[in-house]
């Protein structure tokens, strides 16, 4: 691929809008967003509780359906589609970190790690794989299972799982929100890597200013819209445009 073309984004939303409930009850979570994810780069979504984070990012995973608006995840508008239609876009395009790893109990690390592959019948890039698992020190605890591995390990599965498959887009929520300061700044940095070094695509959810600062770009979002976006930021930037939200 040459740097000179502009490449479509790996995700994008037009006029989002997202209601929960109807009449009297109902609430706006999303207002009006228009958004695009640049491939080969890594986003950081925040705000603070209730101004919509989780709803944008399940809402641009295709997990949750937009109540107006349209959105689009590698050049495929995903809002007209049927949940069967979005689930195969999904596991072609996507790769899922949550802060509750997801792991499956009665598989290994390697097993959980390569589920998304053998589910869509995909060979394993061997050379990739090694890759993944050295940089994310899993080497010793691919046939332990997940009851087995710390907390942090478990983290680093899930992130090897969403990686492995290569996907064009990888979104995170919270992904170092239930880690120690040096597994999840450990984690954080390898995502970054994959950014830079592999072209991958993040978006994250994070409510933390230091977990922010990895990313290329911050949105900031308020009342379910997006209020500002940083480049290059700093820990204690986000920390002050933050205290400016009333956080």
């Amino acid at each position: 691929m040459t740097t000179t073309t502009v490449s479509a984004p790996a995700a994008t939303m037009r006029d989002g809008y997202k209601d929960y409930g109807s009449g009297e009850a109902a609430v706006r979570a999303l207002d009006g967003i228009n958004v695009s994810m640049a491939r080969g780069e890594f986003t950081a979504i925040m705000g603070p509780s209730g101004s919509g984070k989780s709803t944008l990012l399940h809402t641009l995973a295709g997990l949750d359906n937009l109540s107006a608006g349209s959105s689009t995840i590698a050049d495929t508008v995903i809002t007209d589609l049927s949940e069967a239609q979005i689930t195969e876009v999904r596991r072609k395009y996507i790769g899922f970190v949550f802060q509750s790893f997801n792991l499956i109990p009665s598989l290994s690390a390697k097993e959980n790690i390569t589920l998304p592959l053998d589910i869509s019948g995909t060979k394993v890039d061997p050379a990739w794989f090694d890759e993944i698992i050295g940089i994310l020190g899993l080497k010793d605890r691919l046939t332990h299972l997940p009851a087995e591995l710390s907390g942090g390990q478990q983290q680093r599965v899930a992130v090897a799982r969403a990686l492995v498959a290569r996907p064009e887009i990888i979104f995170a929520d919270e992904p170092s929100g239930n880690l120690d300061s040096k597994s999840g700044s450990e984690l954080l940095a390898f995502m970054q890597r994959a950014v830079k070094e592999f072209g991958q695509t993040i978006v994250m959810v994070t409510h933390d200013p230091t977990a922010a600062s990895y990313a290329d770009r911050i949105l900031f979002l308020e009342d379910g819209k997006i209020v500002d976006e940083m480049r290059e930021p700093t820990a204690d930037r986000v920390l002050d445009r933050m205290k400016q939200m009333g956080h």
